[in-house]
């Protein structure tokens, strides 16, 4: 057996040892668990029912106080007194009973054909007596009592939690009850989330077993790719130089045609003037030839500047990103015949040499294919500095493209794909969109990017 296997069995059997133990404990907890739960909530919800009750018999004889109290025991006194009752109810199978003390019943807003009726010997299944404990924990100076009773929104023999209270004067027993079958089924809801929660803790036991197992091996994949990773760093940091190394050697091109190439030329035409001008002196006419040939020294010495400036822009160096791209718009709205606006967003700063760099060679890219491809009327750049870093766009109102078929051409897009790849060396991103009538280029250059870039990468040995 391999060493790394060995090493990694003695992790993950330990490991697997103790979560199956943990599961077993948390099984064991659960039944002791639910019945805890259940007790709680049954004496919780006990305790609001009754307060609940209370209240609702302490408002019906709010109600009738003022009859009650005001002395009178004739019939239209007590029946007014039963119509107000009678109007008192909440819900379904809320209401308010009355009965007289020797059991006949007075007033029952859902079960009217028991008024007039004497219940005093109604017993239930079991045989006990209902409304003679009513009559008694009333004439005790009232109280709560369980019974059953028939439930109207349902027509079933239902566990009823009643509370009752004496009216001596008029000889009365007022009542009112809730049925419990909503709170037994409330319990056995919470019976079974308690259930559901030691299912859902015991799948939870095993994804973390498997995470852990997963942990261990991601672990000891990520130690054999470390190398690999490393090798990926220094690859892309190699990439980096390479670019470095020729903008470097473009930038020594530029300034040798400029300061050589270029300065002999203006020579040669210094001369070439010269020699025309003494022979307009002698001659009536300047010799054609050598006016062709100053004509064609002029042209090769503003393509030359022009090779120089595409090379490496003295702007891009000397006054920074913006004023660059300022310059290449104006060149490019000049030969393209173009509009071009550009505007600046946010209070511009020095960026580093591969943001600069990068962003202005994706500003001439896409320029470049504006001008061979787009049939634009107009081409607008912002350049935006924010505190989360730059954003270059670069948008024309020409005939658009199919961006995701250019992708996946290999003969085609490649400028595109330069585009990308620059922005994404330096650790930005890179959008296209396309439509007719509105191209848009978007290059984001982070801050974090830009703060790694102030700092040359060195390439470890």
């Amino acid at each position: 057996m391999r060493l790394r296997l060995k090493v990694f069995l003695l992790a993950v059997i330990p490991l697997l040892a103790s979560v199956a133990m943990i599961a077993w404990a948390v099984r064991q907890q659960e039944k002791s668990l639910s019945e805890r739960e259940r007790a709680l909530a049954e004496s919780t919800y006990m305790a609001n029912k009754e307060a609940e009750l209370r209240h609702y018999v302490d408002l019906a004889q709010s109600v009738i106080a003022p009859l009650y109290q005001s002395g009178r025991d004739d019939a239209a006194t007590r029946a007014e007194a039963m119509r107000l009752l009678a109007a008192l109810d909440y819900g379904a199978d809320g209401y308010f009973f009355l009965y007289d003390l020797d059991g006949r019943n007075l007033m029952h807003p859902r079960q009217p054909e028991l008024r007039g009726r004497n219940l005093w010997d109604l017993r239930d299944a079991k045989g006990q007596p209902i409304i003679q404990q009513l009559i008694a924990k009333a004439r005790s100076g009232g109280g709560y009592v369980h019974y059953v009773w028939q439930k109207p929104s349902t027509q079933q023999i239902t566990p009823k939690l009643g509370y009752v209270v004496e009216l001596p004067r008029w000889n009365w027993m007022l009542g009112t009850g809730l049925y419990l079958d909503d709170i037994h089924a409330t319990l056995a809801q919470i019976d079974q989330q308690v259930s559901d929660n030691v299912r859902t803790t015991m799948w939870w036991i095993a994804g973390i077993a498997l995470a852990g197992i997963a942990v261990l091996g991601a672990g000891g994949l990520a130690f054999n790719l470390s190398e690999s990773r490393e090798a990926d760093h220094k690859l892309r940091l190699l990439a980096r130089q390479v670019v470095k190394s020729q903008e470097d050697e473009r930038a020594h091109l530029s300034r040798e045609l400029h300061d050589g190439t270029s300065q002999t030329l203006v020579s040669i035409k210094l001369l070439l003037e010269s020699a025309q001008a003494q022979l307009g002196r002698e001659a009536a006419q300047p010799r054609g030839p050598l006016s062709r040939a100053l004509v064609r020294l002029n042209e090769a010495l503003h393509e030359v500047r022009n090779i120089s400036h595409r090379l490496r822009p003295a702007e891009l160096d000397v006054l920074g990103l913006p004023a660059a791209l300022e310059q290449m718009g104006r060149e490019f709205s000049e030969h393209s015949e173009m509009a071009f606006d550009m505007r600046l967003g946010g209070t511009a700063s020095p960026l580093p040499d591969a943001v600069g760099t990068v962003l202005f060679r994706v500003t001439q890219e896409a320029l470049t294919n504006i001008e061979k491809h787009a049939d634009a009327g107009q081409v607008q750049l912002r350049l935006i500095f924010g505190a989360t870093g730059v954003r270059l766009r670069i948008a024309d109102d020409g005939r658009g493209f199919d961006a995701q078929a250019v992708a996946l051409d290999p003969r085609r897009g490649i400028g595109l794909r330069n585009m990308r790849e620059r922005v994404e060396s330096i650790g930005g991103s890179f959008r296209l969109r396309s439509r007719p009538g509105r191209t848009e280029v978007v290059a984001d250059v982070p801050a974090t990017a830009i703060r790694r870039l102030s700092t040359p990468d060195q390439l470890a040995a």
